[in-house]
């Protein structure tokens, strides 16, 4: 669509990191909205988040390159400026930056772990949607070809550069599904709350209904280089493989955090 905003001299805009940006800022606003319904320090989920982000930034990029090499690329096509420039492997820098929230708060940062989770991962979902509508822009992650009247069909040179996006064929705009999807799980998350019965409920569930949105938007992925094929099943790309597995941390969690409701 318009992988560069605007260009200022010879420095380009992107519109992804624009939009990266505004996801952090608005995602990061939520949780310290959330947060303090539960009486959390709104500086201290601030500080918590740009380690979050920051290790998100690492781990999508560190699952983007390992599939890579796992799928036998060239060297000089994994290390290139166009791995520095795409965005990476979503689910890889959700689960270092879950990492990072565990390690972080094990170290003792004045939040409770299951509380900090509950208020985190609604704006988590929501900086995840404003970010795929990056991905839209910039071309990446885009889906298989569709004649549906509301497929959309990329022209920007720059995105087949960046992203290796099809040009001039009708494509599923998977970019918005998964917006769609990550709004849907924000506002599952947000309904919950008041209805939490346990601390650290909202932090599994994400896990469950995140996992379970990417393994059905998958469906529509067309970028094969993402891994696709694991354990020898076509259909078992990167995206589901780290989807299910979601699914089974949410619901280890559920299980195990309902059994110890007394607790923090």
């Amino acid at each position: 669509m318009h992988p560069v905003l605007f260009e200022i001299g010879s420095f380009p805009l992107g519109t992804y990191g624009l939009l990266l940006a505004i996801a952090f800022f608005a995602g990061t606003a939520l949780a310290k909205r959330q947060g303090r319904l539960d009486g959390l320090a709104p500086a201290a989920i601030t500080d918590l988040a740009i380690a979050m982000l920051i290790a998100a930034i690492v781990g999508s990029k560190l699952l983007m390159v390992v599939v890579d090499l796992i799928n036998g690329a060239p060297l000089r096509e994994v290390f290139s400026l166009g791995t520095l420039r795409a965005g990476g492997a979503i689910h890889g820098g959700i689960i270092a930056a879950t990492a990072v929230f565990f390690w972080k708060l094990r170290k003792g940062q004045g939040l409770p772990l299951r509380i900090t989770g509950d208020a985190l991962v609604p704006g988590v979902a929501l900086g995840q949607a404003i970010g795929r509508l990056g991905c839209f822009s910039a071309g990446c992650c885009y889906g298989t070809e569709s004649h549906a009247s509301w497929a959309t069909t990329f022209t920007d040179p720059l995105a087949h550069a960046f992203s290796g996006t099809p040009l001039g064929i009708p494509l599923h705009p998977v970019q918005l599904y998964n917006t769609a999807a990550n709004l849907a799980v924000m506002a599952v998350l947000l309904l919950a709350r008041p209805k939490r019965a346990f601390q650290g409920q909202i932090f599994a569930l994400y896990f469950l209904v995140e996992g379970l949105g990417r393994v059905i938007t998958e469906t529509w992925r067309g970028d094969i280089d993402r891994g696709t094929g694991w354990l020898g099943w076509a259909w078992l790309s990167t995206g589901r493989l780290t989807g299910v597995a979601f699914m089974m941390l949410g619901l280890g969690l559920w299980i195990f955090w309902n059994r110890r409701k007394g607790t923090t």
